[in-house]
């Protein structure tokens, strides 16, 4: 008996020193591991006898995100990967919260990524994976926030353990073969479900329906709101919905309406009018009266006239009340971050943009109008001037002139949608000039405020004729209610408030530099933020060209945007000084980061090679 029992003991022993053994390998060789599940892996100069992955927050080896000394993600994208992703590997890092895998050549079936519970974002869009996905396939994730499974092949239904991730804030599985009905999505932290290029039908969930109307093009099957069109009034029938044939005989989904998010759906003339109709019932049904008594304040409205003013900022501007802007032909241009964007032409004047405000109420009536009037006397060339506004205790509205070239965020990541050819490098470097000059001009103009702009990004750089940029929506931040700023405005995505709940001075140096490096590469920032926004565009490009500035130059290559074209040798080490700026306006420290003044007279200081 006691010999049975040594055998036993001894056997689960050697057991556990088996199993331990299986987990305690290094991170280097975890990744190495990995790697070899790899093939045309060659962009991927990870050694066994180099540096250490991580040095802290730095990163030594390539396309690996770093935390705290440990490997946090994986950005390994547009490098034409393929093979197998070892998620066994994977499951080594105990801390790994984002993947991301986008624009390779991974084939076959969706990989099981159920091993890594801490995963919080994965990006697996514009590869060649195929078939259906089991619908337990996110079973388990619960801190999965970001889905990218865009431009692939799958096949079937959305697997439903997709409707059982309670954090999930984005979810895009456009231009694949998905087919049947669309779940009903309850979390109230969605943000984007991007559903549209597929083969769905059926009537859209009614907890979709404030989605974007661009979410669900390319669906010739499905009905309802946010679509036009109406569905079958006839009951639904019970049984579920057959599957379309395999993907060998059915046909491709059809080409895209919108081929990128980024691309602003415009509706015309019908769908402005009934969301302008709307808009004007509730603000011409309320009899109260809250015009300001600023200089150039609107006559007092007669007890017949239902005609409601707008505060105008510009005295040299001509007047019209917002009726007649509210009636003239309109398109709806989207639905940013705090509201509802309308473009309207005015019969006798000039087109406008009239952006619609419901989180305004963080300062009270006099507050308000102080603010505003304060913004209305800045002027500089970089900055797009607030034309007018309307304000009432609950609807706020800014109107701005409309720039035809629309944003820098478009001409970055979908100008071939809009028909426009690609920014080169002169323009950037152009752009990275006129943003900064802005960004001291308010600087100047508001030292009250910690941010004086507050929620610098592509999307808020607009381009005119001549591709000149004009900073929007700057200095908002007073106004703007605080748990909303909070949600959605940039500088409360920065490091240091992430850490201590505080912006800084440098909070807009942070945002420059993150548009810097997201011009010079074109990649998105956003697709490079994990769960609680601990990691960035900045963190992912460190992990490419290192720490260095001596290896800058012999490996930018691998982070520049391909469609800027060929660069001059004589450009070159301007855009590796370019590069080395945006770094430095990225660093987590505050205290080593640079400031706004130093940084724009060493970006004053880059010229392109003709200018030399």
């Amino acid at each position: 008996m006691a010999t049975s029992r040594l055998r036993l003991l001894l056997l689960s022993i050697s057991s556990m020193l088996f199993v331990s053994s299986s987990y305690s390998l290094s991170e280097p060789q975890t990744l190495l591991k990995f790697k070899a599940s790899l093939t045309n892996a060659a962009k991927l100069s990870w050694e066994k006898n180099s540096k250490p992955p991580c040095d802290a927050h730095r990163s030594n080896w390539v396309g690996v995100v770093c935390m705290n000394s440990s490997v946090l993600g994986l950005q390994l994208e547009d490098m034409g990967l393929s093979g197998t992703i070892n998620v066994n590997a994977l499951s080594g890092f105990p801390n790994l919260k984002s993947l991301s895998f986008m624009n390779n050549s991974f084939r076959g079936s969706m990989p099981d990524f159920r091993k890594l519970k801490e995963l919080k974002s994965l990006y697996l869009s514009k590869n060649q994976f195929s078939g259906d996905i089991p619908a337990n396939a996110f079973e388990g994730l619960i801190k999965m926030m970001k889905l990218y499974l865009s431009g692939n092949k799958f096949t079937g239904e959305v697997p439903s353990s997709v409707l059982d991730l309670p954090k999930l804030k984005e979810i895009k599985l456009d231009g694949n073969r998905f087919s049947g009905r669309i779940p009903d999505f309850k979390q109230t932290t969605l943000q984007v479900v991007n559903l549209s290029n597929n083969a769905l039908e059926g009537s859209i969930p009614q907890s979709l329906g404030k989605m974007d109307a661009t979410m669900f093009s390319g669906n010739k099957g499905l009905c309802g709101a946010p679509l036009k069109t109406k569905c079958d009034s006839r009951p639904s029938p019970t049984s579920p919905v057959p599957r379309p044939p395999s993907s060998s005989t059915r046909a491709p989904p059809p080409e895209p309406l919108v081929p990128s998010i980024w691309i602003i759906m415009i509706i015309f003339i019908v769908g402005g009018l009934v969301v302008f109709s709307i808009l004007t019932v509730l603000l011409m049904g309320r009899r109260r009266t809250e015009t300001p008594p600023t200089e150039e304040a609107p006559p007092p409205r007669t007890q017949k006239s239902e005609t409601v003013k707008l505060c105008f900022l510009m005295g040299e501007r001509e007047r019209f009340d917002l009726t007649v802007l509210l009636k003239s032909s309109a398109e709806v241009l989207g639905s940013g971050s705090f509201g509802a964007s309308f473009k309207a032409a005015i019969p006798t004047g000039p087109t406008m943009v009239v952006k619609r405000f419901q989180q305004m109420n963080n300062a009270g009536k006099e507050e308000f109008h102080a603010h505003l009037k304060s913004l209305g006397r800045i002027r500089h060339n970089n900055l797009l001037p607030i034309i007018a506004y309307f304000y009432r205790r609950d609807e706020k509205l800014l109107v701005t002139d409309f720039l035809h070239n629309g944003s820098l965020a478009v001409r970055l990541h979908g100008h071939e949608s809009v028909g426009q050819p690609p920014l080169d490098w002169p323009t950037r470097l152009s752009i990275v000039k006129g943003v900064t000059k802005g960004l001291e001009h308010l600087y100047r103009e508001q030292p009250g405020l910690v941010a004086p702009h507050g929620n610098l990004k592509s999307s808020n750089v607009l381009l005119d004729d001549s591709l000149h940029p004009l900073l929007t929506d700057y200095s908002l931040t007073p106004i703007i209610n605080q748990e909303t700023a909070q949600q959605h405005m940039l500088a409360y995505k920065s490091p240091e408030f992430i850490k201590t709940r505080r912006i800084t001075k440098k909070t807009d140096v942070w945002s420059l530099g993150l548009l810097i490096l997201e011009i010079l590469t074109a990649k998105p920032p956003e697709n490079y933020r994990g769960n609680d926004d601990d990691q960035d565009l900045a963190m992912w490009v460190r992990s490419i060209v290192g720490d260095d500035p001596e290896d800058h130059a012999s490996k930018i290559d691998v982070i520049l945007d391909k469609d800027m074209g060929e660069i001059r040798e004589g450009d070159r080490k301007v855009i590796v000084d370019l590069l080395e700026i945006g770094l430095s306006c990225c660093d987590l420290d505050t205290d080593k980061r640079l400031d706004l003044k130093e940084a724009a007279e060493r970006i004053e200081g880059l010229k392109v090679e003709d200018d030399k």
